[in-house]
Formats: C-alpha cells, structure tokens, sequence
C-alpha cells in the first residue's frame, strides 16, 4: 500500500504517513473491464472519522477493502461496509455488488446495506438476491445460523443534489455525460476538513469542473491514444462519447482547479503509464497522480 500526502515539490507528491483523523481516499481500484490481475475493479472509498462512504463496486472490491483494513486503514472492515454509492451500472463498475451485499454478511455484518444509485440499481438489487434465495435460506435456516439482517439492501435511486447527508459528510451527486447511459454520476463529498469529486465514467463535462471548484482532490477518468494503439475507427467513436482523454482532461483540470488531480480508471491505447501522466502534465501544471489500488491520498 503507498500512503501519499499532499506535500508538493515540483508539483509531485511524496509518500509518507497519513494525516491522523483527516478524511482519506483510498483507491480500492483502479481498473476497467481489462482483466489486469495488478488493477481491481473501479472502486473508491472515501475514509471519515473512521467511517468509510464507498464509490463503485467493481470486481475485487471486498478484499481490496480487507487488504487496506490489514494495513491499518479505518473504516473497511467487513462490518463498516455499510453505504455505498453507485456512479452507473457498467458490469465493471457493479460486478462486486453481489460481493459486497453478501460477503460482509457473512463475516458478521448485522446492518443493512444502503446503496444508492441511478434508476434500475432497485431492480438490479432484486435480483442478485433472487438469484442467491438458496444461499440466503442457507445461511438463515441452517447451522451456520446466519443473522436475517446483514445481507438485506436499502435502495436509493436518486438525482442530482444532496443524496446523503450524516455528522461525517455531504454527499452531492451530479449528472455527467457517459454515451448512451440514460443516467450516470459523479460524486462530491464534503467533509469537515476536505472536499473530494470522483467523476465516475463521463466524457468531458462542465459538470465536474463545478463540482470540483478547487476541490481538495480530484478523482477522474482517463484514457490515451498513443501512436502505437492498433484501436480502430469503431474503437475512437466509443471513447470520444463515453470517456475523457489526457489532452481532454488537462483541460478540465486546469478550470476545476483542484488541488490533487488523481487519475483512475486510466485506459491505455498504445502509451505507458508515465506518457499518460506527461500528456496531462503538458496542459496542466498543477499536482496529479496516476492511482493504483490500494494507493491512500
């Protein structure tokens, strides 16, 4: 696990120890439906006063929780994982639902899960626990004497604005612009100490650079087209609608102005990590970092 501060030289930051009692974000995963065994799938959570507030459940999210909560990390253990918010229900954004409704259950979760999310997450919901009724009667009826509460789903479809609100944190979701998806969202949270945007999946959208009005960091998806990408016509149409490249998201970043630009769920076509990150550096100059799971900002 790298645990990084916002220390800044040269507009890098270093690693060190995590500030005591400040909110957290822990990239749980970093991935995208590419089946890399170093990158889960997109997941995020953000970390306060030991509580944690979930971003996306994608392949991989449950043990990625439970390797941070080894490390030391508040808030992941299986019990805590209580509240998650969906940003679209993208298979690799969701594949670790099934995973979070039932795993933390069965370690000795006794609290509902809240999940809140675009409009078929109820839907959705129902189903994965249609589809698992033998499990449950299972674990209910038989000798593992599983309790009848931990595994049940409270279900928020919501819309943009204040969706959640508790003594931790305000969370306001906002539309963004994901190709054909009917609804999609980004995040912003607000703590007593830090303002925080993950963007979800979109394609540029002035919507995240009102969210994030200086925010103190700033999540968002990335793709790049080097020379060497063999992607087709097909191929560039689908990304243009449905993500943000590097040059796009300099751009971005340089009127959201947020003080840590973190990318995630980062696609690469033909360019290596490190040309990804000089080709948002060349149209912003500000502080940003290319995540990897488990990575702690």
């Amino acid at each position: 696990m790298r645990i990084l501060l916002a220390v800044l030289f040269c507009g890098v930051l270093t690693a060190g120890a995590a500030a005591p009692g400040g909110s957290q974000v822990v990239v749980l995963g970093s991935g995208t439906p590419n089946a890399d065994p170093d990158r889960s799938g997109p997941a995020v959570a953000v970390i306060v006063n030991g509580q944690s507030y979930l971003v996306d459940c994608g392949p991989g999210v449950v043990r990625r929780a439970a390797a941070a909560s080894r490390e030391g990390v508040p808030g992941l253990r299986m019990a805590a994982l209580t509240r998650v918010f969906i940003t679209h229900l993208h298979s690799d954004h969701t594949l670790g639902y099934p995973d979070l409704i039932f795993t933390p259950w069965v370690l000795g979760r006794t609290g509902h899960l809240a999940a809140y999310g675009p409009r078929g997450l109820a839907e959705m919901t129902t189903d994965i626990l249609a589809a698992w009724k033998k499990d449950i009667a299972v674990r209910t009826e038989g000798l593992e004497q599983g309790n009848r509460t931990g595994y049940l789903v409270d279900v928020h479809e919501i819309a943009p604005g204040v969706v959640y609100k508790d003594a931790n944190v305000t969370v306001k979701a906002f539309a963004v612009k994901h190709g054909s998806w009917d609804e999609s969202f980004g995040y912003r949270f607000e703590s007593a100490d830090r303002t925080i945007v993950i963007s979800g999946d979109t394609a540029p959208t002035d919507a995240v650079v009102k969210a994030c009005a200086g925010c103190d960091v700033l999540l968002h998806e990335v793709y790049a087209w080097g020379p060497g990408a063999a992607g087709n016509k097909p191929d560039r149409k689908y990304f243009a609608a449905f993500h943000t490249s590097a040059a796009e998201l300099a751009e971005i970043a340089a009127r959201a102005k947020p003080k840590l630009l973190v990318l995630y769920h980062q696609v690469f076509h033909g360019e290596t990590e490190g040309e990804l990150l000089r080709e948002v550096r060349a149209g912003y100059p500000g502080a940003v970092v290319s995540a990897h799971d488990l990575d702690v900002y």
